[in-house]
């Protein structure tokens, strides 16, 4: 019997559409922190369109990838990392000069259950533990997300002080319920991989 009637499948080449969209998020962080760093309001916006886009590739590159079935060790390790490298970098940027004071807390707090986690799942990957993301887990990074996407819109050179200052309290309380949700989905998927690795 041949491989194909032992129904075993092809294996999927690294080099195809999902990946490539990954890559390209990569090469964006860099640029989106040049942008940034530039401190001006004209390249604060063009910081803020590449975060948009790369965001828009982490949403694509996963839809394609399971839809057309182009699932790859290189996806699934480099996805991630380059998730959190876009995330990470802007809450550090933001930490530096954003809107909210004593908003490095918030970023320590929210990079060690990202890169614990990350480095979590690629133990138990290697283990054969394959730990899907729940809703928390989604709601999670759509609110991080749209967090930095509020933060790095450049309020003050359109709107008053008071309108500022309000807004700032909101970035707080949306600030707080992200890291709670962030945190809570954490500890969420450790207790659903050490589940899937005792009904082993």
């Amino acid at each position: 019997m041949d491989k194909k009637s032992q129904g075993e499948q092809p294996k999927v080449s690294s080099v195809n559409l999902p990946n490539a969209l990954t890559v390209l998020r990569i090469v964006l962080v860099p640029v989106f922190i040049w942008f940034y760093l530039m401190n001006t309001v004209p390249f604060r916006w063009w910081a803020l369109l590449v975060f948009v886009v790369a965001g828009f590739t982490d949403q694509l590159d996963g839809h394609i990838a399971r839809s057309w079935n182009l699932i790859t060790d290189f996806g699934r390790l480099a996805d991630p990392l380059a998730d959190k490298a876009l995330t990470l970098s802007a809450f550090i940027l933001l930490s530096i000069d954003g809107p909210l004071p004593y908003f490095w807390v918030f970023t320590v707090l929210v990079a060690i259950r990202e890169l614990g986690i990350t480095w979590l799942r690629e133990i138990w990957r290697r283990e054969g533990r394959v730990v899907a993301a729940d809703s928390w887990g989604k709601i999670k990074t759509v609110l991080q997300m749209l967090l930095i996407f509020l933060m790095l819109i450049p309020w003050q050179s359109f709107v008053s002080a008071a309108a500022f200052q309000g807004l700032q309290i909101a970035f707080f309380l949306l600030a707080l319920v992200t890291l709670g949700i962030t945190v809570y989905s954490g500890i969420g998927y450790v207790l659903g991989a050490k589940k899937a690795g005792s009904k082993k």
